[in-house]
């Protein structure tokens, strides 16, 4: 059966609330992709869109914090990491790590109970697709351009760059990166992300697409524990491909999320072969979207905008809810926010909290976390 990322919905039971998913008083922050999408910003609580005069790229650079206000990025905080390993286990849904437990899923419940985490991080507002979603997480921007967003709207490679399609230069994290020095490195298992490469050529010191999952850990794994980089950002495709063909939440997906955190369980032990690099390096298991039935391209579904957002490693207590320890996010329960107000965590601020980690500024032209206010390390 063809795998097609965008098919037409079919509507299935919602997803566990938050609640359900916890272990020990403890929630998984993982995220997720999909086939849908606005940005982040300046949008109206509602769907619709923001006056054009709101906020324009001018006013995205100089930053919006996680509740939308517009501020200066603080000064850079001293470094909690030296190395930042971000995980994106594309299509992965919350339910599925409720459903397989410790027991079928015990490198992410690891990482959950020695980590800080939520299951009830966000989508992008506009897509709950990969490309889209995943252009977030390294840009920290909304999708829409006319909104300052990244403009990566459709979830297939349009050839061109990322800027070609914003009207506008769009950073990275790896910009960021390298420009203090630091080395980048990206191993993807879909050829779409090529879009990557050829937007930021000079920042991503090694770039490798392996459809194979399982030689695509093994590679990234080797690199890293013998060369690692400061900021490492892995795809992992297989529940996703496996969703679409054989659908969310059955056997063969079941199946597919036990070889990928089987295969993290590999990521995770290059991390720790060297206790020095260990003991500086955070790792953030992320995804772009959830799924049910075939697909999820369905914004409105919960199903499809509800993801995980893990932090591991370097300073992270152990335990601790991401909600609790920033009160000024707002939990979204089943609901879907608006990007005004109090906002959830979102996918989209992965990009900012590998930099704040790091010891470095936040991306140009970013919204999600620009101001670096998310903690993800208890107050001392």
């Amino acid at each position: 059966m063809a795998v097609t990322e965008c098919a037409e919905p079919a509507r299935t039971r919602l997803l566990p609330r938050r609640g359900a998913a916890r272990v020990a008083g403890v929630a998984l922050v993982v995220l997720l992709s999909g086939c849908g999408g606005d940005g982040f910003g300046w949008r109206q609580a509602d769907d619709t869109p923001a006056s054009p005069q709101a906020a324009g790229p001018a006013e995205a650079a100089g930053s919006a914090d996680a509740s939308g206000s517009a501020e200066a990025s603080p000064a850079p905080r001293p470094p909690q990491a030296r190395h930042v390993v971000a995980v994106s286990i594309d299509g992965l849904t919350p339910a599925a790590m409720s459903e397989l437990g410790t027991a079928g899923a015990s490198v992410l419940w690891r990482l959950v109970t020695e980590g800080a985490s939520t299951l009830d991080a966000r989508t992008s507002l506009e897509r709950t697709v990969t490309l889209p979603n995943h252009t977030g997480m390294l840009t920290g921007r909304r999708v829409v351009a006319e909104r300052g967003g990244h403009g990566v709207t459709m979830n297939y490679d349009p050839g061109g760059t990322i800027a070609d399609l914003a009207g506008e230069p769009v950073s990275s994290v790896f910009d960021v990166v390298h420009a203090h020095d630091g080395e980048t490195a990206l191993f993807a298992s879909k050829s779409k992300f090529e879009l990557f490469q050829r937007s930021w050529p000079a920042a991503l010191d090694r770039f490798e697409v392996i459809e194979d999952n399982t030689v695509m850990a093994d590679g990234a794994a080797a690199a890293f524990a013998t060369d690692p980089a400061t900021f490492t950002f892995v795809h992992f495709s297989l529940p996703d491909q496996t969703g679409h063909e054989h659908g969310w939440m059955g056997a063969e997906y079941l199946n597919a999320v036990r070889t990928v955190d089987e295969l993290l369980g590999r990521l995770v032990a290059s991390v720790e072969s060297d206790a020095r690099v260990a003991r500086r390096t955070l790792l953030i298991v992320t995804a772009d979207h959830g799924g049910s039935g075939n697909t999820h391209a369905d914004r409105l579904r919960e199903e499809d905008y509800t993801v995980p957002f893990v932090v591991w490693g370097a300073g992270v207590p152990r335990g601790l809810d991401l909600y609790d320890l920033n009160p000024r996010l707002a939990d979204p329960g089943d609901g879907r926010p608006g990007y005004r107000g109090r906002q959830p965590l979102r996918n989209g601020d992965l990009a900012n909290v590998a930099l704040t980690a790091l010891g470095l500024p936040a991306v140009p032209g970013s919204e999600f976390d620009a101001a670096q206010r998310i903690v993800i390390r208890a107050p001392r």
